[in-house]
Formats: structure tokens, sequence, C-alpha cells
């Protein structure tokens, strides 16, 4: 067993809360090896100019499709996971290993999972489907949500307007070094822990960072195209980020494809929901319009229209059209609920049946998203989360089907 030495810097522009001149030491097993890691925090300015390289493979062929360039991603987060469970099965064949004793390292771990819960914990759509989950595997969904959550403050939080390209290409430096086992705070370390403990990869993750660079450059969106690869960046990466962790049944008989596939749909569907419900917020706090200018064209509506925020006939007859598709989205992820690990579908199953219910909630608005907030009560959701339950124990006795 090595001890390695690591430094923990805190970028200024990043909440380092945290960070402090201190030192402690932990351990991160990877590629099979057990490592004693110590971690001295320290905050460290970058020099002007430094960034780290773009490289987003769903962006690499602008010829093709959004939904071309998805799919690529998809085959080959899939083929990770084939070759993940081969070195797996392999390893454990010849070497039959054990687990590991656990170090006096686990107490600072916990404190960083339990950090991250304490976070998650203030959005309870997330929150309340994961406590079904594993123990092991609700820790690695909360890291992998706090730094979804903190990539995205970082463009629409409370210090957005003081970032800039250069300090989103400073964070996926910093996304580089803790999936490499090189983690800056505590939270990082816990995403760093759960890097090392499942085949995520860090593609989907640098491409929600190419989400952020397109909310600081783009506020419109010429066609659906353009949206569904923004939707991709920002919500679908979700999926692709969690299904290794949640993991896929062992009766499945789907290919591996089409459980990431699944997943996809589901961020893209939330995103459109969110999209839906937020128009009126998004145009008067942000100048931004997410909605395809293509489409409102054709249904007579432009940009006008959006910002004095009258409903319409014809803004209606857009708006269930847009609803819509946004339904169509979350049925291609409903058909792969049934694929997941038995334990990991319930979360799956609450965040469908609580996003469907503000599509019905815009409806029930009579399509004012303008001045008015389709939200789901606490109540509603005590009551339809509980639903989902029964609904994932009965897809739970449901054999995988072997079309999907």
């Amino acid at each position: 067993m090595s001890t390695l030495p690591l430094c923990v810097v805190c970028p200024n522009e990043i909440n380092a809360s945290l960070c402090s001149s201190s030192l402690f030491s932990f351990f991160i097993p990877r590629n099979g090896i057990q490592r004693r890691v110590q971690i001295i925090t320290c905050r460290l300015k970058f020099p002007p100019g430094f960034s780290a390289a773009a490289n987003t493979n769903a962006n690499e062929n602008p010829s093709r499709s959004s939904q071309e360039k998805v799919y690529e991603v998809v085959l080959k987060q899939a083929s990770l996971k084939r070759e993940h469970n081969i070195k797996i099965r392999d390893v454990n064949r010849a070497l039959h290993l054990k687990m590991p004793v656990k170090s006096t390292s686990d107490g600072m771990l916990n404190m960083a999972y339990y950090l991250c819960r304490d976070i998650c914990s203030r959005y309870p759509n997330s929150y309340l489907g994961t406590l079904l989950m594993t123990p092991e595997r609700r820790r690695a969904v909360w890291a992998i949500y706090v730094w979804c959550r903190r990539t995205d403050e970082l463009v629409d939080g409370p210090n957005a307007s003081h970032m800039s390209p250069k300090a989103l290409d400073r964070w996926e430096q910093r996304l580089i070094d803790l999936f490499e086992g090189r983690p800056y705070d505590i939270y990082d370390a816990a995403l760093s822990d759960t890097f090392a403990k499942y085949p995520v990869d860090i593609q989907p993750f640098k491409d929600m960072i190419e989400g952020m660079r397109l909310d600081l450059r783009i506020s419109r969106y010429n066609n659906f195209d353009e949206l569904y690869l923004y939707c991709y960046y920002v919500a679908g990466t979700v999926g692709l980020m969690t299904v290794p962790v949640m993991g896929i049944s062992p009766h499945s008989k789907a290919s591996t494809e089409n459980v990431y596939n699944a997943a996809v749909a589901l961020g893209i569907a939330n995103q459109l929901t969110n999209i839906l419900r937020d128009v009126g917020e998004d145009v008067r706090r942000r100048g931004r319009i997410y909605l395809p200018q293509d489409e409102l064209k054709q249904a007579g509506l432009s940009d006008d229209d959006i910002f004095q925020g009258k409903v319409t006939d014809k803004w209606r007859n857009f708006m269930k059209e847009q609803i819509k598709r946004a339904r169509m989205f979350f049925d291609e992820a409903e058909k792969g609920i049934q694929e997941l690990n038995s334990a990991s579908r319930w979360p799956v199953w609450a965040s469908i049946v609580v996003n469907r219910q503000i599509l019905d909630a815009i409806e029930a608005n009579d399509y004012n998203n303008f001045t008015k907030k389709a939200y789901v009560g606490k109540v509603k959701k005590l009551v339809s989360l509980p639903i989902a339950c029964m609904a994932k124990q009965l897809w739970a006795i449901v054999p995988s089907s072997p079309h999907f």
C-alpha cells in the first residue's frame, strides 16, 4: 500500500467554503490498488489563460443530427459498461478478490457523503427516491447529484454573472483531476470515491460542462435539433452518469444501449418539462427562450409574444404540441425502468410521476406559464410517490421484455 500526498486546490471562482489550511487522509482504491491519499487543502488563484481542452464527443461532427451525436455517446458508454463487466468477472475468477478491510479513513469519506446527502435533501423530488436504494448506491448518486448541482449553479447560481468560459475550463480541469483520484475538496472526494467504485465514465460530466458553456453564449435555439442537444448536455447526461451506479437487472434481456437510451430520454423529458414550466421566469430573469424558434414561427408566434406574456389560442396550441413531445420522452424513459436493478427502479419512477404532474399542472393553469408556475404540492407528492413505489413493485414481478 502506498501513500500519496495530494494538494487540494480551491479556485476562487468555485465555492470553496469547506477548503481550509488542513490535512487529512483516506483511502481511494483505483484499478484494484488500495492507496492512502493525504489531502492538503489550500486556496490557489489560477494564472490567467489557464484552460482545459474541451473534448465533447456529442459535438464532434456538426453535419449529423443531435440525436445521432448523442446516440454515439450512448454506444460508447454501453461499450465501456460491457468492458467493465468482463474485467470484473475475469478478475474475480482469477484472484477471488475479497472486500478490503475498512480503514480509519472511512470516517472522512462518510463525512463527505453525509455532506452530499445534506445538499440533496434540499431537493426532495430527487432525494426521496434515493432512500430506497442500497446504501452504497444512494451515496454514489448523492455525490453525482451534488456535482451536477454545483456545475449548474456556476451559470444559474448567485455568482453566475461573474462566470466566464475560462472559469468553466478550470472547472473541467478540476473534474479531470478528481476523476484521476485528485479531489479538490470534500465534495470532490465523495465523487472521486464513486468514480473508483463504479464504471462511471468522465464523458457525460464533460458534456454537462459543455451545456453550461452554451448557457453563457446562447439564449435562443433555432430548432428542436439544437434544443435536443442542449437538453442532452444539461440533463440527459445525468442518466449516463447514474445508470452504472443504479445497475442493470441481471434478468434484463434488453441491450445495454437501449437501457442507456431510456436514461437519456428521461433526462430530456425532465429538462423539456422544466423549460415549459419556467418560460416566464427564464425570459424575465435571463432573457432566454428555450423554445424552438422555427416552431414558434410556424405557430404564428415570436419572441415579442413571449416577452408580452399573453396567453392566446396560438400559444395554447403551441404549448399542447410541446407538452405532447415531453410526454413522448417520458414514455420512452418508462420502457427502461424494468431493465434497471430492482433496488434502483423507485427513484426513476418517482421522477417520472412527479414531472408528468408538472405537465398536468401547466394544462390546469390554462397554459399560462408566464405568470403562473406549475408545481406539484407536497400533499400530492406524498400521495403520488407511494403510487410510484407500488408501480415499482409491479415492475419487479414483470419479466424484462426482450423487445425493448
